[in-house]
């Protein structure tokens, strides 16, 4: 996943300049500062790499990838995204070779569960998509990988990868999986509900996670299954069917879960030097 690799650099600092940068197939890089507001969903072209500058962030103001491949979102804080704009904080869907790395992604728990929608969630038939380093707190419902339980022929297709994010303070969804593939490894969970939920016969590799203070770290419903190995489960349960584990395309390297949560507290978010 190149994004927008040698297309043009321009820098952003409102909603209609970051409305307009983003469309279209053009390969481009568009450089968030400052903050932006609003209560809306900007939907992000094809070829198109969005990072911020430190300290940048969106605020009612989610990221949708529809229908779009080659993507690169980076080092934002995003909150507060309100289910009435009809969007996420980050949404993909239908799109494939996605990467979200090194964000802050939250909203609070406040209000009634569906006040907001999710953090990150990846839906009908996704492929390639990676996300790694963010921090993902304060949520609800906070990464739904499949649309619905209906939606099988389409989210078979799903191939996700996550890992070295850091999930605090979370109610459910992390992530919780349906139909396709998933690799989670090396990732650190703290102080949230419900853990992994894989469902409807989605295949999860589960590899070197930490968990601390999580109700259910990792269980099934409607047969879902997982293939599970070295994770620190602190004490919770791991509840899923053994399955078969997914074929992995790329080489990785886990780390070990010794000394884990610090080094991916230390990693994680927006911490990039844009």
């Amino acid at each position: 996943t190149t994004g927008g690799k040698g297309g043009p650099t321009t820098t952003v600092t409102t909603l209609d300049a970051l409305t307009s940068a983003v469309t279209g197939d053009t390969a481009a890089i568009v450089v968030i500062s400052g903050t932006i507001t609003g209560n809306t969903v900007v939907k992000i072209g094809s070829n198109k790499t969005v990072v911020g500058k430190a300290g940048a962030s969106l605020v009612g103001v989610g990221l949708r990838v529809l229908n779009v491949n080659n993507v690169i979102i980076r080092n934002l804080k995003i909150s507060k995204v309100l289910a009435s704009t009809g969007g996420d904080a980050i949404g993909v869907q239908a799109a494939y070779n996605v990467w979200i790395d090194h964000n802050d992604l939250s909203s609070d728990m406040d209000h009634d569960k569906d006040y907001y929608d999710g953090l990150l969630d990846i839906t009908h038939g996704c492929y390639g998509v990676t996300y790694s380093y963010n921090v993902l707190h304060d949520h609800w419902k906070t990464s739904l990988i499949g649309h619905s339980d209906n939606n099988e022929a389409e989210d078979l297709a799903l191939r996700v990868t996550i890992h070295h994010n850091y999930w605090y303070n979370l109610n459910s969804r992390l992530p919780s999986f349906r139909f396709g593939q998933g690799h989670i490894y090396n990732n650190y969970y703290l102080n949230s509900a419900d853990g992994i939920n894989t469902r409807d016969g989605a295949e999860l590799l589960i590899q070197n996670n930490v968990f601390q203070n999580v109700s259910k770290a990792i269980y099934a419903t409607d047969t879902g299954y997982a293939t599970v190995s070295g994770n620190d489960l602190g004490g919770s349960t791991d509840t899923a069917t053994a399955g078969t584990a997914p074929t992995i395309p790329y080489s990785y390297t886990l780390d070990s879960i010794s000394g884990l949560p610090a080094a991916v507290v230390a990693a994680a978010g927006p911490n990039l030097g844009f």
